[in-house]
């Protein structure tokens, strides 16, 4: 990527607000609790005629033993090396803090271009206490108002004059997307990490570490998409933080309903819980490849059978979801972590697959005269041809002369019989009944 934006300050000075307002979109849950944001967040944004990428970082703390603020100084570094331009984002309420100094001498050390924004200047007499940030020597400032957007425009002018380049509008346009679904601390961030071979997520044993849902372009096997991280989804009756959760929870779900393969990662000491039961089910619904991956299989005591019975119950449970792969993985111990992600690469391949009229006639109508749809108030059902619709998701319409006396089991019978004939694992079939 180019033309790279990073805003970065101390906590719960507006960072996301202003990032939420480039990007167009609620992306980065808001709180006045401050260390909401924890991770890197990437949103798209355009001003002048130039795109750019924009990174919402978390509140940067020296000197602090938190766990968290340690981890997030850390991705803050990280958006800090990436970055082309920086955003440095202070409080006119508060003044110039220690923090904000302490702050300022971590960021002299880069060369980048720095720009100071001082935040909540809403009004005109707010905006002229700014001038004590001039104090910290980076030079202009551009007083605003992340809420209202008051001058914003002067501060994007400032950053984009340094963007020779364009830029794109979207490079994730027309990316396949993998998303990374599960109850809290099954090992999603663990996983997308050992997969980029770097700390792209905060990872912690503290159940609920990701709150946002993080995108990351990913190139792998020939193929490029984009794999999603997404925070712990588990009942509402759970949730201890209603709000930050249940927004949470909400940008988890939307990343499922925006992905083209989900994968599904359960804790192998707790086994399949009603709330993953769920959160398949819910995959399926929405029409969505599915992998399933068993996570922690280093820490279960096994024999010879335990593998093929702890499938067994898997898939009896989500009987008639019987398609889905499943994979007993070790994230800890690296193993077969990166068959996982070649997984649900094939499971995009089936559910973008295209399969001829004249193999599909070949192969299912020999099917239908070996076990013909039985007959319904005395009348014969003949289905005669069939043919996949032009839809992203597989579908097949079967023309017949009576359609509407074909009944659930026997398009049971034909969804098994076209995934014993075409390679359609891990993928919803839809099937049609037409009038010929």
């Amino acid at each position: 990527m180019n033309n790279i934006v990073a805003i970065v300050g101390r906590p719960n000075v507006g960072k996301s607000t202003f990032f939420n307002r480039l990007v167009g979109a609620r992306k980065a849950i808001m709180d006045n609790e401050s260390g909401v944001t924890r991770d890197r967040h990437y949103g798209f944004s355009e001003w002048n005629g130039k795109f750019f990428t924009v990174i919402d970082t978390g509140g940067y703390v020296v000197g602090s033993e938190d766990v968290f603020e340690q981890a997030i100084r850390d991705q803050v570094e990280m958006a800090i090396q990436e970055c082309d331009v920086l955003i440095f984002m202070v409080d006119v309420n508060d003044g110039l803090t220690g923090f904000d100094e302490d702050f300022g001498n971590i960021l002299r050390r880069t060369k980048k271009p720095i720009y100071i924004a001082v935040n909540k200047a809403d009004t005109h007499d707010k905006a002229h206490l700014a001038g004590e940030f001039y104090g910290m020597g980076f030079g202009e400032l551009f007083p605003i108002s992340s809420q209202t957007g008051n001058g914003t425009g002067d501060l994007l002018d400032a950053v984009v004059s340094h963007f020779e380049d364009p830029g794109v509008e979207d490079p994730y346009e027309g990316i396949p997307r993998i998303s990374v679904l599960g109850r809290p601390n099954v090992g999603k961030s663990s996983f997308i990490n050992l997969l980029l071979g770097e700390r792209r997520n905060i990872v912690t044993d503290v159940a609920g570490t990701t709150r946002d849902s993080i995108d990351t372009h990913y190139n792998a096997y020939g193929k490029e998409f984009i794999l999603t991280d997404t925070a712990g989804i588990r009942r509402k009756t759970k949730l201890k933080d209603h709000q930050i959760e249940f927004y949470s929870v909400l940008r988890s779900l939307q990343s499922l309903e925006n992905s083209d393969v989900c994968i599904v990662m359960l804790d192998a000491t707790r086994g399949l819980e009603s709330q993953d039961v769920a959160i398949i089910a819910l995959a399926e619904k929405k029409r969505k490849g599915i992998v399933i991956l068993v996570n922690k299989w280093d820490a279960v005591e096994k024999d010879s059978n335990t593998a093929k019975k702890f499938e067994d119950d898997i898939r009896k449970r989500l009987a008639p979801i019987d398609y889905t792969p499943i994979l007993f993985v070790s994230v800890h111990e690296k193993q077969r972590v990166f068959q996982a992600i070649e997984k649900a690469i094939h499971v995009f391949e089936n559910r973008t697959r295209k399969i001829p009229t004249s193999e599909l006639n070949e192969k299912i109508l020999p099917e239908i005269e070996k076990l013909a749809p039985p007959s319904s108030k005395g009348k014969t059902i003949s289905i005669k041809f069939i043919m996949q619709l032009p839809t992203y998701t597989p579908s097949f319409a079967f023309f017949c002369n009576l359609p509407q006396y074909i009944k659930e089991p026997y398009q049971r019978y034909l969804e098994n019989k076209m995934r014993e004939h075409f390679d359609l694992e891990g993928v919803p079939l839809n099937i049609f009944f037409r009038k010929k």
